[in-house]
């Protein structure tokens, strides 16, 4: 009986998603554009509420990632179809000036304009279609989403979700969760080791942070250790194995008898083998049995130091990119309100290419403290002028050449004439000092700091509140040509 009612339910849903493909594909494009706009609200729906919840269940996890990939993708679509119409315009030469003295009313009204390409409607239709067949998959999931409790009280908006915790890496912190909180065998006597891997920015040291707030975590181990280790030779090994004991320990919980500690070992640069061996050995003298190591690098081989599967960390998919740069640009505010400042945000997004944390926080910021169509325009402009003469000949992104010590000479918008030496990218802990310019005020305000000096690039609103600097100088024109041969032989690079 059971196996007849599964296979009767196999078949309906069958015949559900086949129906709604073919009536998809028979739909004219506004209303496909109307139907897709409901279908990411009810995903979006589904993904918010599940979010909240302590979701131990690996299948849903995966169920969950999967229908919050497919809403990204519903959201680019739909904003890119909608956003058509300012780029055909933008390509006659339509000036800025125009949008600005239309209504709200009558720009909402341009996005139904009806010279859409057959490409486009394609790709509605496409997401239109997998977003219904996803929604349609959980529907068994929504049921059980209530069974798991709440990890805390959701937002009435997601820009203050976004402000308050990680983005796109909920599976990835339950997987982390679960291998912390899994326990040894009693025969075991080598610690567990999980690597984690990625290139810089994309947010390793943030989801470590997060995983060890969590009370699971915290009620399981009495001491949660951090070594932050820039540098690492042989003969510095127990120079540094003493002061990290004394420098960097966090007492978490008295009620765990047998005293396990989380070691979290945070390598900014590479390690060898043998240095390895002495640093598990030195902790493995120290940990008693339980205790556990997270290692976090951008190098891949520390994969082989782990005993189980290393987890690898991308960046964001262009979609997922999109939707988390509109929602920290706009906050509040309704972004279809404002389409023509829409279209441009897409715009700039696709100009910079890059899909890191760090750099989405630093351009959002820089739009939502100057929320007017003039200066997005222009600053468009700009990016489109100096990041085409950077990444054509160069083929890599601005924010990568000062972190590899590398100067970058960039434009600045407040004056044409002058330019500004990026000399490199740091990263700052929380309790330390960091300089009172910012980065937006130097590039298009009034501020012209003389010499070299330190700016201050962004500053994280989550754990573990890393701020970021530059070190900078402020060159005019005529020294940029004498420079310049100088420079490019030394291996600056210039824009």
């Amino acid at each position: 009986m059971e196996s007849f009612m599964s296979a009767a339910l196999a078949e309906l849903t069958s015949r559900s998603i086949k129906f709604i493909i073919n009536k998809c594909s028979k739909l004219p494009s506004h209303t496909m554009e109307e139907s897709l706009q409901r279908a990411v609200i009810r995903a979006q729906v589904i993904v918010e509420e599940a979010v909240g919840r302590l979701i131990t269940n690996q299948a849903m996890l995966l169920q969950l990632k999967m229908l919050r990939d497919a809403m990204h993708r519903g959201h680019y679509v739909l904003d890119t179809f909608r956003s058509q119409t300012y780029s055909e315009e933008d390509s006659k030469g339509q000036s800025v000036s125009r949008y600005s003295s239309l209504s709200i009313v009558n720009s909402a009204k341009r996005l139904n304009f009806p010279s859409r390409g057959a490409q486009s409607l394609k790709e509605l239709q496409e997401a239109l279609t997998s977003l219904h067949s996803m929604i349609l998959d959980v529907n068994e999931l929504v049921l059980f989403l209530t069974s798991y409790p709440r990890m805390y009280r959701q937002p009435y908006n997601m820009h203050l979700q976004l402000a308050d915790c990680m983005f796109g890496r909920q599976m990835e912190a339950h997987l982390v969760i679960n291998f912390l909180l899994h326990e040894q065998s009693h025969s075991a006597e080598e610690l567990e080791i999980l690597p984690i891997v990625g290139p810089s920015y994309v947010g390793k040291s943030t989801l470590v942070t997060h995983v060890c707030k969590d009370e699971r975590v915290r009620a399981h181990f009495s001491e949660i250790l951090f070594f932050h280790i820039q540098s690492f030779e042989d003969d510095e090994l127990a120079t540094f194995r003493d002061e990290c004991e004394l420098k960097h320990q966090n007492r978490v919980s008295e009620s765990n008898m047998g005293g396990r500690l989380l070691v979290i070992i945070e390598l900014i640069g590479d390690l060898n083998e043998e240095a390895w061996n002495m640093l598990y050995s030195t902790s493995k003298r120290y940990a008693p049995r339980g205790s556990k190591i997270i290692v976090t690098s951008r190098f891949d081989n520390i994969v082989k130091f782990g005993t189980t599967q290393a987890l690898t960390l991308k960046f964001l998919s262009h979609e997922a990119y999109w939707y988390f740069f509109k929602t920290l640009t706009f906050g509040s505010m309704d972004p279809e309100m404002h389409p023509r400042l829409m279209h441009l945000a897409m715009e700039i997004i696709k100009t910079t290419g890059q899909r890191c944390y760090l750099g989405a926080n630093i351009v959002a910021l820089l739009l939502k403290d100057n929320f007017d169509i003039h200066f997005w325009s222009e600053g468009l402009a700009f990016l489109r002028r100096y990041y085409q003469k950077l990444v054509s000949p160069y083929g890599e992104h601005p924010f990568d050449i000062p972190n590899q010590n590398r100067p970058l000479l960039f434009g600045r918008m407040a004056a044409s004439f002058e330019g500004i030496v990026v000399y490199n990218l740091r990263e700052h802990p929380s309790k330390e000092e960091v300089p009172k310019i910012k980065f937006q005020n130097v590039l298009c305000g009034s501020v012209k700091p003389r010499g070299k000096f330190e700016i201050l690039a962004w500053r994280s609103g989550i754990p573990p509140y890393y701020s970021y600097t530059y070190t900078c100088e402020i060159e005019g024109l005529k020294s940029r040509a004498v420079k310049r041969k100088r420079s490019m032989e030394n291996g600056a690079t210039h824009l």
